[in-house]
């Protein structure tokens, strides 16, 4: 995620060097709030940029309204951005530990990553990136009901962690309860409109609830 952020963050600057002033460098926090409101879409590249690379868990709602910016290098790097600071809960040990259960997870290897996000728990239980990481383990492992009592922890810290949100309505199609998991496909596409491929998404389950209903006329 770090790597795709940076990669997109080179593209605007290849983009945009030739037509317009040098880009503005953003170096305290103070000035990067300011700029996340400015007028010129540079400044808030800037502001998201910085806040991506220093911020932590508690900086997401700064990003996740930029998911709504009217420039779209700012979305793209702001939906990057917040799953940047999403990851850092303030303890370096924390955050290694959430690394290596992702780095299980990426190899197959599932138990394994649930034990170590269960640690990343037990350190920090209010860090909801430890339970959203946990839930996705469970659910590749097919334990979907743990999947979704975790998910259930993650609203209770992030109600816009939209990639539980998500999460929900991928849980919920396997279960084949259509109707639930449109309402949390749609839940995490209002939070972040750049999810565009949930719009088909609910479209096609919108027809498996309507195929259901003429079927049980």
């Amino acid at each position: 995620m770090a790597q795709l952020f940076w990669l997109i963050f080179a593209a605007f600057l290849a983009l945009t060097a030739a037509a317009q002033p040098p880009y503005p460098e953003i170096t305290t926090r103070a000035a990067a709030l300011e700029a996340l409101e400015h007028a010129d879409a540079r400044y808030r590249v800037a502001a998201v940029v910085y806040i991506g690379r220093t911020g932590l868990a508690a900086d997401g709602p700064l990003l996740v309204k930029r998911l709504s910016d009217e420039n779209p290098v700012v979305r793209e790097l702001a939906e990057a951005g917040v799953w940047l600071v999403w990851s850092r809960s303030g303890d370096a040990e924390t955050d290694y530990l959430l690394a290596a259960g992702a780095e299980e997870m990426r190899a197959g290897r599932y138990a394994r990553a649930v034990g170590i996000f269960s640690k990343v728990i037990e350190r920090q239980p209010d860090f909801a990136e430890g339970w959203n990481k946990r839930a996705t383990a469970y659910y590749l492992a097919g334990d979907l009901h743990k999947s979704l009592a975790d998910c259930d922890e993650v609203m209770k810290r992030n109600p816009q962690h939209f990639g539980a949100l998500s999460g929900y309505g991928q849980i919920y199609v396997r279960l084949e309860e259509y109707e639930k998991a449109i309402e949390y496909f749609r839940r995490a596409l209002a939070v972040n409109p750049n999810l565009t491929d949930l719009a088909t998404v609910i479209r096609r389950l919108e027809e498996l609830v309507r195929e259901r209903q003429r079927r049980s006329i």
